[in-house]
């Protein structure tokens, strides 16, 4: 038989307390950013955080215990946990334990230590579900990291890296793996090991995976993702588009990292440069603050989802090029779709989920053979010093190409630092290092930074934010107005090497 909750309306705070210690109890209730969230874990679904409405709240306590008040004879009476109550009980997120997200895939140490966990573990304040059991050496030689680098490269084989060298055998194509792994493939190995890390790390890069605008349907990208999640995560990621505009974009990253899951898929993101401030927050920053949707307040995010882009004809702002590991396929064919995999795409991620454990098994030995050795150190990337020593370095030192290194070729393909350089190159044809007033810049200057002729207050904010932009080798400096009589000054130099 269920137990009493007594209900005194004098004192209903005693009553939710009460109540929030029986949920809290179920190890299923948590406070996730401010919100309270249930984890839901069912058999053929995917392990995921819902919100708790006080009408849910209330069906939840009636299954703990039987509310009863007392009648004017002090007898116990049953009742309706109070609405108000119910309220005051999703309110009170600070009685419950703090979730920054979901975990099914093996938690990480520094160390090199492999440990699984059932339910919330305190130490990471993560809900762990579903870890498949791993086979990993306790002390990995080289040799062995090898053998499961070219393990998890003979799964991948049949995709369109750019840039690898290819064999064909009958109707198929397939990277040559004789030979050390190139950009595109490299990035996406690193993404691979960054989805299985994840959890375990305070901040990683996210990987964006592009193909050509016109001709690159059906290349692949979204399988990669998959493929990806289901190795690090054993479940399909739920992928949602990024709508009509920047603002309904940023609602919706934001909802959508508000979920807890482990990872976090924007799909079909076409023909544009991506931009968005709560990415470049969320990937660089723990905890971030994002808007919650429908309401006015911020909310503290601590995410652990791995977060994956892709898009046919893609690029990303420079803000965020630091931020992304960028694969690129290229099916080198005017219809990728009309491809094949050895056994067909569902066969291909029937076999992925049939062979989780082993996949994951052997990228778990490149790990922790990187975290026992001394590891070829690739270039620095700040906020991510702690990934690159457990996923980049590994790979590194095993032959593959630094995924770092493609940084630098994604700011290029940024369209504003193109605008920028080019306004910059004719910035010094023009006026050398002349300090120049905005409105007396040459026509060719203002037309490029003003294409749509917007005006002068546009041109006067677009140049004042380029004060300290290096780009192209230039430098531009702003020397502010004397006594406010005069319009401040900007003076292009180069940079010196």
């Amino acid at each position: 038989m269920l137990p009493s909750l007594l209900i005194d309306k004098g004192d209903l705070p005693a009553a939710v307390k009460a109540a929030a210690e029986m949920l809290a109890a179920t190890g299923a209730i948590f406070n996730q950013s401010g919100f309270l969230v249930r984890i839901v874990n069912e058999p053929g679904e995917a392990v995921r955080a819902v919100p708790v409405t006080h009408h849910a709240a209330t069906m939840w306590v009636h299954e703990l215990c039987r509310p009863v008040a007392l009648d004017d004879k002090g007898n116990e009476k049953p009742i309706t946990f109070p609405e108000r109550a119910a309220k005051m009980l999703v309110d009170a997120v600070s009685m419950f334990p703090p979730l920054d997200g979901i975990a099914t895939a093996p938690l990480l140490a520094p160390n090199g230590g492999i440990r699984s966990h059932e339910g919330y573990d305190p130490a990471t304040r993560l809900y762990c579900a579903r870890a498949p059991r791993v086979d990993v050496p306790e002390r990995p030689s080289r040799a062995v990291a090898e053998a499961a680098l070219l393990k998890i490269r003979q799964m991948f084989a049949s995709f369109p890296f750019a840039g690898s060298q290819r064999i064909t055998a009958g109707d198929l194509d397939h990277v040559d793996l004789g030979l050390p792994p190139g950009e595109a493939e490299s990035a996406y190995l690193a993404a691979l090991l960054t989805a299985i890390c994840r959890p375990s790390l305070i901040l990683a890069p996210a990987a964006i995976i592009t193909a050509p605008e016109i001709s690159g349907a059906g290349s692949g990208k979204g399988l990669l993702v998959q493929a990806a999640c289901n190795i690090a995560y054993g479940q399909h990621p739920p992928a949602f588009t990024a709508g009509s505009d920047k603002a309904e974009l940023e609602k919706r990253i934001a909802s959508e990292l508000l979920q807890s899951g482990p990872a976090f898929f924007l799909d079909n993101v076409n023909s544009t440069a991506l931009k968005s401030d709560t990415l470049a927050s969320v990937i660089t920053e723990r905890p971030a603050r994002v808007r919650v949707f429908g309401e006015t307040r911020m909310a503290e995010l601590n995410s652990t989802a791995w977060i994956a882009v892709t898009g046919n004809g893609l690029t990303i702002s420079e803000d965020l090029a630091r931020r992304f590991l960028a694969v690129e396929l290229d099916p080198q064919c005017d219809d990728p779709e009309a491809r094949d995999f050895p056994t067909g795409r569902d066969g291909f991620l029937a076999e992925i989920k049939d062979r989780r454990a082993e996949l994951l098994s052997a990228a778990l030995t490149i790990w922790r053979w990187g975290r026992q050795n001394e590891m070829t150190r690739g270039k620095p990337l700040g906020s991510f010093e702690t990934w690159a020593a457990w996923v980049r370095d590994p790979l590194l030192t095993l032959g593959c190409v630094d995924p770092v290194e493609a940084i630098a070729k994604a700011k290029a393909r940024d369209p504003l630092r193109q605008r920028v350089s080019e306004m910059f190159a004719a910035w010094w044809r023009e006026h050398r290092t002349a300090p120049m007033k905005v409105a007396e810049l040459a026509e060719d200057v203002r037309a490029i930074a003003d294409p749509q002729g917007r005006g002068r207050q546009y041109l006067a904010t677009f140049i004042t934010k380029l004060s300290g932009t290096r780009a192209a080798g230039f430098v531009l400096h702003r020397q502010d107005a004397v006594g406010g009589k005069n319009g401040a000054t900007y003076q292009l130099r180069k940079i010196e090497p």
